[in-house]
């Protein structure tokens, strides 16, 4: 029979909520829940008939029933449950930004290393099977080198200082919030490790990034921009053009969809996947990347994002209090 995985959420907010609705997987199941919280660790288990609910990070990954852990808190306290999950014997899948910084995300990935673990960040995109369809659409209609990427997302929320989105604090901002994904659809598509050659940032009141934009290139000169805000609505739109046409994606964090428009104008509709398994996709490459079926080729795009998304920050003198 084949073995079937035990995993444990660690932060019980609403993606932890989302994770459980579309979790479903004929070799997994979810086996236990962590909060600071016993109290709250308990409704959310007897909500979801999960059988184990603990109050302690310890106390979970002593548990030998556990393989995989799921990192839910907010993304300042990812590394505070990824190293002792990691030390303690178990794959980690987190939310992102996975880390704060490329040097928590080395010291992770290390360590995972180390104990031959996976660890893997929970990014929608790197799993919808509507991007193999491109990639397979683009060498199979021969269309040139890659030359132009472009992605967007601008969310519009009211100037709260007590919300996270804004609160230093809770690590707040865009760019650790939405420009992840931007960051992501970009390099998806490049076929080198990019790098900045151009950002600014516009701060809020409270200090975090409001906005920006940033401008990449990778060595076979391919370019991207990205462009992010938390104070005006943007589509989530990506532009992935090649020599001989252009991609089109909408939603592009969980998209099935993409529109082809060929240097002629003639338009071609690529479809594959469906957006409301998303979450149900990346819960099973993962499972896969432990059972030793699947490469762990995600984590080089994750790495090479949270080196673009350090760099900007260090270019922008940008820290948070608690960094200080």
């Amino acid at each position: 029979m084949p073995k079937t995985f035990h995993w444990a959420i660690v932060g019980l907010g609403n993606i932890a909520h989302s994770f459980v609705k579309y979790f479903d997987q004929p070799d997994g199941e979810i086996y236990a829940v962590c909060s600071r919280s016993q109290a709250k660790a308990d409704v959310f288990a007897a909500e979801h008939h999960i059988p184990k609910a603990y109050d302690q990070l310890d106390n979970l990954l002593a548990d030998p029933l556990v393989d995989i852990i799921y990192v839910a808190t907010p993304h300042n306290y990812h590394i505070d449950t990824i190293i002792p999950a990691l030390e303690a014997g178990k794959h980690v899948f987190s939310e992102k930004a996975i880390t704060m910084t490329s040097a928590q995300l080395t010291a992770a990935t290390d360590l995972a290393t180390k104990n031959q673990l996976v660890l893997a960040e929970a990014m929608t995109l790197y799993h919808m099977p509507l991007y193999q369809k491109l990639h397979d659409f683009a060498r199979e209609h021969d269309l040139g080198p890659l030359k132009m990427v472009q992605a967007s997302f601008g969310s519009y929320k009211k100037l709260d200082p007590t919300n996270r989105f804004f609160n230093p604090a809770l690590a707040g901002g865009a760019l650790l919030d939405i420009g992840v994904y931007a960051l992501a659809f970009v390099r998806e598509f490049l076929t080198a490790t990019p790098y900045i050659t151009g950002t600014t940032m516009h701060r809020a009141e409270t200090g975090v990034d409001e906005a920006e934009t940033i401008s990449l290139r990778t060595a076979n000169n391919e370019l991207a921009t990205v462009a992010l805000t938390f104070r005006a609505k943007m589509p989530k739109q990506g532009i992935v053009a090649y020599e001989k046409g252009y991609f089109t994606i909408e939603s592009y964090p969980r998209a099935a969809q993409a529109l082809f428009t060929d240097s002629s104008g003639e338009t071609t509709v690529i479809q594959a996947g469906d957006s409301k398994q998303a979450m149900n996709y990346e819960i099973a490459d993962m499972q896969k990347m432990v059972a030793g079926q699947l490469l762990n080729t995600s984590l080089v795009k994750t790495t090479d994002v949270m080196a673009v998304m350090t760099a900007a920050r260090n270019q922008w003198d940008y820290q948070y209090p608690f960094e200080k």
